[in-house]
Order: C-alpha cells, then structure tokens, then sequence
C-alpha cells in the first residue's frame, strides 16, 4: 500500500474545520471537511473515509484539493449544462410575441397555442422543440394560460348592461298584472366559462353544482 498523502495545509485546525462545517450548506463540503478534521485529528484515513461515506483512495484526492486551494477547493462544483437553444434576446422576442398576441389575418390564428408557438419558434428562431418544451419556457417567463369566456360577434353589450341595471323593471313589466305584490325568487343557472363539449362527465357536474345561483325580487 503507498503511503498516504500528508495535510500539509495546516492554517487551520480540526475544530476551526468542524466550526466551519456548521455554517455550511454544501453537504458534500461537509463530509470531505469532517473526513480531513478526523484526519487531522490523529484518526486512520481508512476510518475517516468510512465514516463520511467514501474510500480511501477518494480521501487522498481530497487532501490533494485540500493541500492546493484549501477549503475552497474541497466545494461541489457543477458544470454549465447544455448551451440554451434561445439566446436572451430571442427570449424576450418570444415573450413580447406571446404578449402582444396573434394577428388573425397574418398569422391564421386568432390566439396562440404550443403548437402554433413551435411552428413560429422555428420559422424565426430555426430551433426546433416539442411543444411541452415551449409550454415550459412561458410557465418560465412568467405566462399562464388564461382563456375569456366566448363572445358571440353578434352580442350587443349596450343592451346586456341596460339588462343587468334595469331588471326590476323589466321583470315588472313582464309579469304585471299577474304577480303584482307577490315576492317572486329568480334563478339562474349556467355552465363555467371553462367547460366545452368533450369535458370529462363527472367535472361537467361538480362545476354545475357551483354555478346555481338565486336572485330574489320583488314586484311593486
């Protein structure tokens, strides 16, 4: 067996090492630290190595750290990952395009989904991901997606708002002259802006139970 590798770094003592230990967040840190102040300590580097869950041979690279760059030397250091297939500038071009939204005549869509995100990723961009990784990159940008309950081109809103401010009367008018006097109760009942056909049974019903809802009026 060779001999081992001697500390030959010692501005620092065992328990200055194991001081610093409690302040550390790096748990791997931690056991190559503890595993040198055992050592410095006087303890085998075969019982030191067990005792913080590596082998000899692994303690010595350590103390080799150790020995050339000192406690700074014995942290986890990760490399840089894959490079990102969108630089930032073309992260805040996808951002403001998903913000601003779809023009219906150049674009043939009238709102954006992954699918139609993926197409024009590649088409500006020529990077080419699933749609679940374009899902992902709006959820990192901050985005959710949030769908308006459908309005019928047709709607007239001056006269939804004359409904709303004006139903008394207009329910005073329709049953005049035979519940005139009499509280009435009025109920309403509609399906959740969300729920479309296709929508799975079992939510159609727990959404309808919370959409009942009851006004009550009185005829003068």
């Amino acid at each position: 067996m060779s001999a081992a590798i001697p500390i030959t770094r010692l501005d620092r003592t065992a328990s200055e090492l194991r001081h610093f230990v409690s302040k550390c967040g790096d748990g791997a840190q931690v056991r190559r630290l503890l595993a040198i102040a055992l050592v410095l300590d006087g303890h085998s580097r075969a019982a030191a190595a067990e005792q913080n869950g590596m082998d000899r041979q692994t303690l010595s690279d350590w103390v080799h750290r150790y020995n050339a760059t000192g406690i700074d030397g014995l942290k986890s250091y990760h490399g840089p990952g894959a490079t990102p297939l969108l630089t930032e500038a073309e992260k805040a071009e996808l951002k403001a395009l998903v913000v601003k939204g779809p023009d219906p005549e150049k674009d043939k869509v009238i709102r954006w989904r992954c699918l139609d995100l993926q197409v024009e990723i590649a088409r500006r961009f020529s990077v080419r991901v699933h749609e679940s990784t374009v899902g992902k990159w709006l959820r990192q940008y901050g985005l959710t997606r949030l769908q308006a309950r459908p309005c019928h081109p047709k709607s007239d809103h001056v006269a939804q708002e004359a409904f709303k401010k004006d139903f008394a009367s207009l329910m005073k008018n329709a049953l005049l002259g035979t519940t005139a006097g009499t509280p009435i109760e009025v109920w309403f009942q509609s399906l959740p802006p969300g729920l479309t056909r296709g929508t799975k049974p079992e939510w159609v019903k727990r959404a309808r139970s919370l959409m009942f809802g009851r006004r009550s009026a009185r005829v003068r």
